[in-house]
Parts: structure tokens; sequence; C-alpha cells
């Protein structure tokens, strides 16, 4: 692909930005929220370190009534904060096209995982790992630091050139390694980038070697707000959230 994900998101969403603006913004600990005046509401993994100096924030109070595109144009900004509001902002402007169509929500039935196959996983997701080992596949972890047998960007990188199934967490579209894993990707049998954070567009990412994008869908903005707000994360969210699986191709 030419251009970056964060470029086509941008494009792809800025024809649904006319009229919206921004209603509400919450940063917490696990997620964080946009709410358009329009009432839609988008989710973005909130890093780790932001969620400790998020209150430095410079542009915080100046944020409400601001132009939608304004924050979507920060998913191409350097900086993860800006990144994870315009990733935000994007998912609640989605909101304002058609669905794509879904194949339902299992992920793990979805990849159809043999002791044959080696599936590298960008970023630690703790709940797909029991149903990953039962499988009996080779699984090999990457993180951006490191721990135990887990593998840095640069040996994952190696990995994901070499597996037959490879998880990708949206996460490192707020960090800002998700170009480098998609280049890096082999002949996969199967490449998903998944988590409630995922841009469900698949228009966006075809030329990669992605096959799946497995995100969520807010069903309930008003319930979102307030765990987001508290503090919470996937195991408070999900009830009020529609998981779905969208094929690329």
């Amino acid at each position: 692909m030419s251009t970056t994900v964060a470029t086509r998101l941008v494009a792809h969403l800025q024809p649904v930005t006319a009229g919206a603006q921004i209603a509400d913004v919450r940063i917490g600990l696990g997620y964080s929220a946009v709410r358009l005046s329009t009432g839609e509401v988008g989710l973005s993994w909130t890093p780790k370190e932001e969620a400790r100096c998020c209150q430095q924030f410079g542009e915080a109070g100046t944020l409400v009534g601001r132009p939608a595109g304004d924050l979507l144009g920060w998913l191409e900004r350097p900086d993860a904060l800006r990144r994870m509001l315009g990733l935000a902002t994007a998912n609640a402007l989605g909101v304002r096209l058609a669905p794509a169509p879904a194949t339902g929500a299992d992920v793990i039935g979805l990849l159809g995982l043999e002791p044959a196959d080696h599936l590298v996983m960008v970023g630690h997701f703790g709940p797909l790992l029991p149903p990953i080992r039962k499988t009996g596949c080779r699984l090999q972890i990457v993180e951006a630091e490191p721990d135990g047998e887990e593998l840095g960007p640069e040996e994952g990188r190696q990995a994901l050139g070499r597996c037959s199934v490879a998880i990708i967490t949206a996460t490192s579209l707020v960090t800002g390694g998700l170009e480098g894993y998609l280049e890096a990707l082999g002949p996969v049998r199967a490449a998903v980038l998944l988590g409630p954070s995922v841009p469900l567009f698949p228009e966006v990412f075809r030329g990669s070697r992605l096959t799946h994008l497995a995100g969520s869908r807010v069903v309930d903005g008003a319930r979102v707000l307030q765990i987001v707000s508290e503090g919470g994360g996937t195991p408070t969210l999900k009830v009020h959230l529609e998981a779905v699986i969208v094929p690329v191709g």
C-alpha cells in the first residue's frame, strides 16, 4: 500500500464529517471515547503511559464544539494521545456510514487453527490465549517491551514474514507500529486486525495482507461513555458492544 492506513482512514471518512462537531470526550484508563454532536460514539484504546498523564493534555477544555474533522485529522499526528482521539473520532464517524457486511464474531472458529499452524500475535490479547493454546499451534507474542519469551518489534516483524496466521491488535494504530507490521506480513492464509478499537472499514485495508477486521460496534453509547469515565475496560464494556468480524476482501 502506497499510503498509510491513517491517511486512508481520514480520506475515507472526510465526506461524513460535514455538520459533525465534538460533543464529549472521555479519556479513560483502558479506553477513551468520543461522542459527536449527532450522538454517535466511538472507542479507542488508551495507551498506558497516556492514562497516567492525560491530565497534562495541553488542549483539554478546547475539544468540545470543535469540528469532528479536526480530531479525525489527528490520526496522522506523531503523538499517541492525539492518534487515540483521532481513532475514537473515526470510529464515531463510521457509524454514519452503511455498516460493512459481517460474518459473525468467533475469531478462533474463523481461523480454524491446527497444530501445524504458526500464529504470531502482535499485542497481548489475553482472552484469546486459552483457546489458541488448546489448538496446539505454535504461538509467538510480540510486544513493544517484551517479557520472558515474548518477541520485540524487530523479531516480531521477522516472525510475521514466516507465520501462517497473524493477529494484530488495534493498539498498533495508536502506538504507530501498524504500518511496519503490515509490510512485514508474508503469504499468510489469514491475518486479523483485532480489538474494540478496530475501524471496520474494509476498503481502507484492501491491498494489504489483512483478511479480516474483528472489532466492535457501540450498542449503548451512554453506558460506554460512563464506563470509560469510571476506568472500565473490555470486561465491563463488552455487554454494551456488538462484536463483529468483517472480511477485507
